[in-house]
């Protein structure tokens, strides 16, 4: 599984994460920007470095490493880096913070005698997924990071239950699209043989919930409006939704399916407002373009 790519991307999204992990988060944690660096001379890459607002020089800088494969030769990699890091921006920085997050205890490096001090002082914080508690009572962002531990007879309960989650406790259509999508991406490299829509059905997620409908239905709407308010007043507005309608329905279609053969292209844009709309509510269901010509004809039948 690449967690790697998921937790930048967390981290990158929601930097406040990595604070809600600490028991004294500093005070200005929201201003805290995810960034990763390269040290020259020799060159290390830092994968995760929270960097302080530049307003507020000098400040304090975190450093994070995820490791969930176990590597004996980490903390003499990881300070290396961190204190060469430190060392070429002294100016910038009157501080440091490390924050090693393991899925559990036995991922950890076993010699750290030599390290000893440093692991036991109030600069570095060992993190254990598997000990942060109830998954139910955790912060939701931090759930997602105990999700991608979870076994796979068990990840696609605790998905179903972030999903609801999410929905009941966030008002932003599009703060719930993203952690859906979010959700979505881990179950996908947890299940690769699943498709897409297979790994949304297997969570309850309608395809009107995932952020690819919502972005095309807003291009699709606005280059509609735009055709549409050309033709000017009331009328060109509400031909202009419908168009757009039109447009959300063709490349939804043809990303799924292919190339839309014209006839259907035709009998899809001669249908009413309603009629589209009732069409994106069923178009998941469709297995390929036949259950299209189906539906079409059923319509005109009940016409």
């Amino acid at each position: 599984m690449r967690r790697d790519s998921i937790f930048y991307y967390l981290f990158q999204t929601y930097p406040t994460i990595l604070f809600e992990l600490l028991p004294n988060p500093p005070a200005n944690a929201a201003n805290y920007r995810f960034d990763s660096v390269a040290v020259k001379e020799p060159k290390f890459e830092i994968d995760g470095v929270f960097l302080p607002p530049e307003t507020e020089t000098p400040g304090v800088v975190y450093f994070c490493e995820v490791q969930f494969q176990k590597d004996e030769r980490l903390y003499e990699r990881l300070f290396g880096e961190l204190f060469l890091y430190f060392y070429r921006n002294r100016e910038r920085f009157q501080d440091w913070q490390a924050v090693l997050i393991y899925p559990t205890r036995n991922t950890e490096q076993g010699d750290i005698h030599p390290y000893r001090a440093l692991l036991s002082s109030e600069q570095v914080h060992r993190v254990y997924l598997d000990e942060l508690g109830e998954f139910e009572q955790l912060p939701l962002d931090v759930s997602l990071l105990v999700l991608t531990t979870l076994k796979q007879n068990k990840a696609p309960a605790a998905a179903r239950y972030l999903i609801s989650r999410c929905q009941q406790e966030l008002q932003e259509p599009r703060a719930r699209r993203g952690i859906m999508e979010i959700i979505t991406t881990i179950i996908s490299y947890r299940f690769t043989r699943l498709s897409r829509v297979e790994i949304e059905a297997m969570l309850g997620i309608s395809f009107q919930q995932t952020r690819l409908y919502e972005e095309l239905r807003e291009e699709a709407t606005e280059l509609g409006m735009q055709q549409g308010m050309q033709q000017g007043m009331q009328q060109g507005k509400q031909q202009g939704k419908q168009e757009g309608e039109v447009n959300l329905i063709l490349r939804l279609l043809s990303k799924r399916f292919g190339e839309v053969p014209s006839q259907l292209k035709m009998q899809i844009e001669k249908l009413s407002l309603e009629q589209l709309e009732a069409l994106t509510e069923v178009f998941l269901d469709f297995a390929s373009l036949d259950n299209l010509v189906i539906w079409l004809q059923n319509l005109e039948v009940s016409e």
